[in-house]
């Protein structure tokens, strides 16, 4: 149905539903006919689940930020090119949990290294793999690390651990991204009940391919 992939991208703190909304994209999208592909971040392949894995062990939190900004550039970079790229290559539509966006929001902005200088680590990173389209699942970190703690079947991880003030400062952070990228970012209300902010994404990445 499309000759060239199209990149879509989701985004939000914790707990804000993105794995769950992604997967049910992907399976509406090839129910529609398309051909389409779920991947995540940090992981998607072998050598990035393996950084996902010293990324996200709870017992990491020595782990200084600039080592962790670094971290998920290079487990971007594999995945990119090992799974990402050739998909799109092929004419696929690649939803990915998670992208630049997040680095951009949680080691820029809330671990306070600059959003600008996280940026530039990962320019050399994706090159011009940016997205074509990012949801980005808004949702108060009371409410999203609650979802957690009541998901008995979620991994809890290092990111889980930090401060709500921690949290806070990711959730500005993309509401900044949200300024600065008005092009392709979408912001979807995630306080709502899972069902409508699944609508709301779905109606959000069908008006988006019926206009390209």
């Amino acid at each position: 149905m499309i000759n060239n992939g199209i990149f879509i991208t989701v985004e939000g703190p914790e707990g804000a539903g993105k794995t769950t909304i992604a997967q049910r994209i992907v399976e509406n999208l090839k129910r529609e006919g398309y051909q389409a592909m779920y991947t995540r971040e940090p992981g998607g392949i072998s050598i990035s689940e393996q950084i996902r894995q010293i990324l996200l062990n709870s017992q990491n939190t020595a782990m200084d930020g600039r080592t962790e900004a670094l971290l998920y550039a290079a487990a971007r970079r594999q995945h990119l090119v090992e799974k990402v790229i050739p998909a799109l290559e092929a004419g696929t539509i690649v939803v990915c949990d998670r992208f630049i966006d997040s680095s951009l929001a949680y080691q820029g902005y809330a671990r306070g290294l600059g959003v600008e200088e996280v940026y530039k680590i990962n320019e050399f990173a994706v090159d011009d793999a940016m997205p074509h389209l990012t949801l980005y699942f808004d949702i108060s970190p009371e409410i999203g690390l609650r979802r957690i703690q009541q998901n008995k079947g979620r991994e809890v991880n290092r990111l889980d651990l930090e401060t709500l003030d921690f949290h806070q400062r990711v959730r500005k952070g993309y509401w900044q991204l949200l300024d600065q990228f008005p092009e392709r970012m979408v912001k979807i209300n995630a306080e709502q009940p899972i069902e409508s902010v699944f609508q709301d994404s779905w109606k959000t990445v069908l008006k988006f391919l019926l206009n390209r």
